[in-house]
């Protein structure tokens, strides 16, 4: 209904212009050399309407002949681009889906169509990595390292490449080109921190780590491998107050400040760590300054005070009575370790020992002894340093696993139950 009554409004417009035109009074003469014309007002505005329109034409015409081979360039043109793109899409699809012949194909595809940009040369170069064609992909990211806008990329593509064949000294060299070409990115502060640690060079590793567990693991690494006295004990300080209860920050704080003859402030860590989480190494530690057994089962009692009801303060306790001859103290505190729920091998081998102490080689002992082996061969295992991420135990323990180059992944086990059982990771 409205297009007709626009059209009915427009037809009235026209036929009122053309009423007005036509009832103009006058006549118009125009004379041209020996050309004269003479006609009406009206159709002298007629015929000079009809001139303009004519000149509108001809001028279109004449733009439109000019404009042709431009128009034609910017048509194909476009219908490259929009084939590119198809191209685009296409090989993305099928790196997605796997398809290496046809992302290989559409990414050529596409570079042709679109030239050497930074979306037709990743594509390519990651066709390329699929298909196993590792230097087509190498030549192609160093395309895209020659461009300012995507060096980045071309970075990113050769280090994983260099990784991959585990050439550590180039993937080192890439990281920190790709870093100067995109400064504060997160991806390539982490795989500079993996390629530190892989090179065991812990003091870059912990000024790039970014978690508070992983950067106790790291500075107590860094300690244990620094030559100057007084940067060790910074680091070691460090790790003891990034985790006050990691094993190994704890010994290695300690052993640092007796170094330096901080004999009391030393005391004072290991007792804390010792409260926070007991372990053979810290009393190993501790008792290490003491010659004598009595006075190793004396810094023993010390040591336990805070938590003497704990399985390791009680077998530490036991073990050092023993050493000092006060075997009914000895077996008091095993007895004590048995009744409390503690059923682990070491407790029962200690047992056999106070057994021989004890009652010598008796027909009593023998029979004593051969119970308490007994037992240690069908108890809950001995806790062990085990890595969480792959499980497999060590006998020591290592900032990164030895199987799998997990980073702090060794944990000391202590649930009695199941060997594979482990406190939280530190990663």
């Amino acid at each position: 209904m409205r297009r007709v009554l626009s059209i009915l409004v427009v037809c009235a417009i026209v036929v009122a212009a053309a009423w007005v035109v036509a009832g103009l009074p006058g006549r118009v003469d125009v004379q041209i050399g020996a050309w004269a014309v003479q006609t009406s007002t009206p159709m002298a505005v007629v015929a000079l309407l009809l001139g303009f329109i004519v000149a509108y034409i001809l001028i279109r015409l004449i733009a439109f002949v000019l404009n042709a081979p431009g128009d034609a360039r910017w048509w194909l043109s476009g219908r490259r681009r929009r084939a590119g793109d198809r191209a685009v899409t296409s090989a993305l699809v099928a790196l997605a889906a796997g398809d290496v012949g046809d992302a290989s194909r559409e990414a050529g595809r596409a570079r042709r169509l679109l030239g050497d940009t930074p979306q037709t040369l990743l594509l390519a170069a990651e066709a390329g990595r699929l298909g196993n064609h590792e230097d087509q992909a190498a030549t192609v990211f160093r395309l895209l390292v020659e461009r300012k806008d995507a060096a980045f990329l071309g970075y990113r593509g050769l280090l994983r490449q260099a990784v991959a064949r585990e050439n550590w000294p180039e993937a080192v060299a890439l990281a920190r080109q790709a870093e100067q070409a995109r400064p504060g990115a997160a991806w390539v502060r982490q795989e500079r921190a993996q390629l530190a640690i892989r090179a065991g060079n812990w003091s870059e590793a912990l000024e790039l780590a970014q978690t508070r567990p992983l950067k106790a693991v790291l500075a107590t690494a860094a300690a244990g491998a620094e030559t100057d006295p007084a940067r060790a004990l910074t680091l070691a300080r460090l790790a003891w107050k990034e985790d006050p209860a990691l094993t190994p920050a704890i010994v290695g704080y300690a052993e640092r400040l007796r170094a330096v003859g901080k004999v009391r402030r030393a005391r004072k860590v290991l007792a804390l760590g010792w409260t926070l989480s007991p372990h053979p190494d810290i009393a190993a530690c501790a008792l290490a300054p003491e010659t004598d057994p009595a006075a190793r089962s004396r810094t023993a009692q010390e040591l336990v005070a805070s938590n003497p009801e704990r399985f390791e303060s009680r077998l530490l306790v036991a073990r050092c009575a023993l050493e000092a001859g006060q075997l009914s103290e000895a077996r008091r505190v095993v007895e004590a370790a048995r009744t409390a729920g503690m059923n682990q091998r070491r407790l029962w081998l200690l047992l056999a020992q106070i057994e021989e102490e004890e009652r010598g080689d008796t027909e009593e002992g023998r029979l004593a002894q051969r119970d308490a082996l007994r037992h240690a061969a069908t108890a809950d295992p001995d806790p062990v340093w085990r890595c969480s991420s792959c499980h497999s135990p060590q006998t020591a323990w290592h900032p990164t696993c030895p199987v799998c180059a997990t980073p702090g992944s060794i944990t000391w086990v202590t649930d009695s139950v199941s060997s594979t059982s482990a406190v939280p990771a530190l990663v």
